[in-house]
């Protein structure tokens, strides 16, 4: 199930690394790094195709012709560089995912699906805290919902991001938008990381349990079948979306717009939601149908994939700022990490 998903994740580590009472530690260079224990545990909400709240845009796959870095070129030194290395296809990318901060009906406990709700203050605060959490770690694409507490997770976490550059939302709804957010200076450009919405990402509609309070929809429906709701594969709660539902668009959207950006070696962050996310991990990590639905998502843990010669293999959570885990498992990252830290000195 979900645990054991974690531990064969992280099981790699036990040989090179000593267990202490707060997680794995593991020597990489001269920097001491820290591994989240294997109590590490995430959190879910839920989601339907069709009714998605937001209207349905024309999104173009936006090309981030202004931020052509691999998981360590961003950072890299010229003197570094030679002509075959600038012809070299990269060989890994980093992906990031990031379910949203707590949001105002998260608090009231109520069913939220695709109504476009806001972050609390702890979710906001969750939010800069992921942020903090992926500060070394290269990002030049970004996709999110269409939903308002993706977006905000998203940008907030960005603010924290060592490189400062922008995330710009592209507005791709017509012609007009596409001219009005022109950005006419190439310098400002290689600033900016695009920021791609799509419905696609959108959580689970529930049909017309959204709003409704989720203990009091037991008490109404029973304990059993609002658990049959929320937590089976193919069956959706009245006019709403199964899981099995969500994962058809949402996997998808992934393997036709963001996996080939991966796999030219752009670094990708997709913040979005407990179902969705959870879609994509299933075919990230291939689990079954039962073990999907054991799998829980924290608001706010963001999670690390290191795409590879065609896998996606799991890395876990960034644990900090200064201190991450992720850094022991991959040498670009760890170069990535240090030039970073050079350019500012």
């Amino acid at each position: 199930m979900a645990t054991t998903v974690f531990q064969q994740a992280l099981g790699t580590l036990e040989s090179h690394s000593c267990l202490s009472s707060s997680g794995f530690r593991h020597e990489c260079g001269s920097a001491s790094v820290k591994l989240i224990s294997k109590d590490f545990k995430v959190d879910i909400a839920l989601m339907r195709r069709g009714n998605y709240c937001s209207k349905k845009r024309s999104f173009s796959l936006i090309q981030a012709s202004t931020s052509q870095t691999t998981v360590f070129d961003p950072v890299s030194s010229p003197l570094h560089k030679t002509a075959n290395d600038s012809k070299k296809k990269p060989s890994e990318a980093a992906l990031i995912l990031i379910r949203h901060g707590e949001s105002m009906w998260n608090e009231k406990n109520l069913f939220t699906g695709c109504v476009d709700v806001p972050l609390t203050k702890k979710g906001v605060e969750e939010a800069i805290e992921a942020g903090k959490r992926i500060s070394n770690i290269p990002i030049d694409l970004i996709y999110t919902s269409a939903l308002i507490r993706a977006q905000m997770t998203a940008m907030l976490a960005m603010t924290q991001h060592r490189r400062k550059k922008v995330p710009i939302i592209q507005h791709e709804e017509n012609e007009q938008a596409r001219a009005w957010s022109q950005i006419f200076s190439e310098e400002t450009n290689k600033q900016c990381i695009p920021v791609i919405t799509a419905w696609q990402l959108n959580e689970r509609m529930y049909g017309e349990l959204q709003g409704l309070n989720k203990q009091e929809t037991a008490d109404k429906y029973g304990k059993e079948k609002v658990q049959e709701w929320r937590r089976s594969y193919d069956i959706p709660p009245p006019n709403g979306e199964s899981l099995e539902m969500c994962a058809e668009r949402a996997v998808a959207y992934f393997q036709e717009h963001i996996e080939p950006q991966l796999q030219s070696g752009k670094n990708v962050m997709i913040a979005a939601h407990g179902n969705s996310l959870r879609s994509i991990i299933m075919y990230l990590d291939k689990l079954t149908s039962q073990e999907v639905i054991s799998l829980e998502l924290s608001t706010g843990i963001p999670m690390l994939y290191i795409f590879k010669e065609g896998s996606f293999i799991r890395r876990g959570s960034p644990v900090a700022p200064t201190e991450a885990g992720v850094y022991a498992y991959t040498k670009r990252l760890a170069q990535y990490r240090q030039r970073l830290d050079e350019m500012l000195q």
